[in-house]
């Protein structure tokens, strides 16, 4: 049973083509991460898989609990949570980890998507601001005239930049989204001056403030920050699905979301460090201290049970409205964008 929701632009050409962590970990979506090949299949394609804020579909298959539900689950991944919606739509993967948001978007697009377990209470995200234009940039509302990065156009992490920007007077018209992607290109955008800030997540956040290169703006890693920055709880990492797919797969989503519900339940009984040692070591860049530091400052983000927070969606909502021409002008139906049907069944 469903619940109801109660509760134009500059690019840097080449920046996209040096290596990144996102890229040294999967090389885009070239490669995968695959379980046991025991099981039923499953594609799941990750926004970063190495990013903190998706943390928990390498994790879950870390933790063995895909195979422990008979699933043969396979982990792809594309440098930003719009390219991994993109294969979602295209029918290339069964499901997406990536921000909820898009489901929102892409209803009014006449495509339906669902959130079917909710990884997150907050963004995760960072407005960071090079070292060179910290003076000149103290807050949102010096954007204007700004090149400001993101991950790609239409990611979350366009969507969120957008709305500090209109929330602080400054008109989407008026600064440069950037796409820089994450990691080494982020960074290197931001060492250059191709950008005068933008927005990413951990461990681009955590590398950045270790070579002071940058520093931090808007932090929208805990349930306090996203309060302040976005008014509400902002739900973002979580596992989408077409909702057809859903309907048709029950056995399988619940198989999904048990997984994953077990893995959110052991983060919050588990330490940053004894997170980071079941991670990739790859994705430590040959530094494990910063490394575990960054999970430890994204880890508030993460729910414990998988389910959508209280006022979430409304939230969301409010945040897309502010500058989405398209929800604007559409009447989006929340309860069609997430459902609490399978971690409800997992609890």
């Amino acid at each position: 049973m469903r619940k109801s929701a109660r509760y134009g632009t500059l690019a840097v050409a080449g920046l996209l083509a040096l290596s990144s962590l996102t890229a040294c970990a999967n090389d885009a979506a070239g490669t995968a991460s695959t379980g046991s090949g025991k099981g039923t299949k499953v594609k799941i394609m990750v926004g970063g898989l190495d990013k903190v804020i998706y943390l928990p579909a390498m994790l879950t298959q870390r933790l063995g609990y895909f195979d422990a539900e008979g699933l043969n689950v396979e982990l792809l991944t594309e440098p930003a949570g719009v390219q991994a919606e993109t294969a979602l739509v295209a029918g290339q993967v069964q499901g997406t980890v990536g921000f909820y948001d898009h489901t929102l978007d892409l209803q009014t697009k006449g495509k339906a998507v669902e959130s079917v377990v909710q990884f997150s209470r907050a963004p995760g995200e960072v407005e960071v601001v090079s070292t060179k234009a910290a003076g000149d940039i103290t807050s949102p509302k010096d954007f204007k005239g700004k090149k400001l990065g993101i991950t790609s156009l239409g990611s979350s992490t366009d969507f969120l930049t957008k709305y500090l920007a209109v929330k602080n007077g400054v008109k989407v018209s008026d600064f440069s989204p950037v796409a820089v992607g994450a990691g080494a290109t982020f960074i290197s955008a931001l060492q250059q001056g191709s950008i005068d800030g933008g927005m990413t997540t951990d461990p681009t956040v955590a590398t950045i403030l270790d070579k002071k290169a940058g520093k931090v703006l808007v932090d929208m890693r805990t349930p306090e920050g996203s309060q302040k920055a976005l008014g509400g709880p902002y739900p973002s990492s979580s596992l989408y699905m077409q909702t057809d797919w859903v309907n048709g797969h029950k056995d399988t989503v619940q198989k999904l979301v048990n997984a994953f519900v077990k893995t959110l339940k052991w983060m919050s009984t588990h330490s940053a460090a004894e997170i980071a040692a079941k991670m990739p070591a790859d994705y430590a860049q040959g530094d494990k201290a910063l490394y575990t530091q960054s999970i430890k400052s994204t880890l508030p983000m993460f729910t414990e049970d998988g389910v959508m927070p209280e006022n979430g969606p409304e939230t969301v909502e409010k945040v897309l409205k502010a500058f989405n021409t398209n929800i604007q002008n559409a009447d989006v139906d929340l309860s069609k964008t997430y459902t609490t049907e399978f971690v409800e069944a997992a609890k």
